[in-house]
């Protein structure tokens, strides 16, 4: 089974975006099932989504709550929630996935 882990940076600031509520969901069909979630830390990273977030072949999400990070520091945002999609496929790898967070705009990437 493969893994996750993410790390939020907020570009305008130059920080870690420290918690970030971020859930983890497996696609399947036009639904999709929570696995997992958690906040980030002081560093902006999360490592570990829970017992249910080992990942077999399939199209994932990571949906973070962006809006709230922004509220709770007194700045408007355009994006209330950043949703990344992504496949894993077969076998045994970790996957890293960053968001490169500002308040009107973001990036993502397959990190290591």
């Amino acid at each position: 089974m493969s893994t996750v882990s993410t790390h939020v940076l907020d570009t305008a600031s130059g920080r870690p975006a420290a918690a970030v509520a971020v859930t983890l969901e497996r696609v399947e069909g036009d639904a999709a099932v929570a696995l997992g979630s958690g906040v980030t830390d002081a560093d902006g990273r999360l490592r570990d989504f829970g017992p249910g977030a080992a990942l077999s072949e399939g199209t994932y999400r990571l949906r973070f709550d962006v809006g709230a990070y922004f509220t709770r520091g007194g700045r408007d945002a355009f994006y209330p929630e950043v949703v990344v999609c992504f496949r894993v496929a077969a076998g045994d790898e970790h996957y890293h996935v960053p968001l490169l967070l500002g308040p009107y705009g973001y990036t993502t990437y397959r990190g290591s």
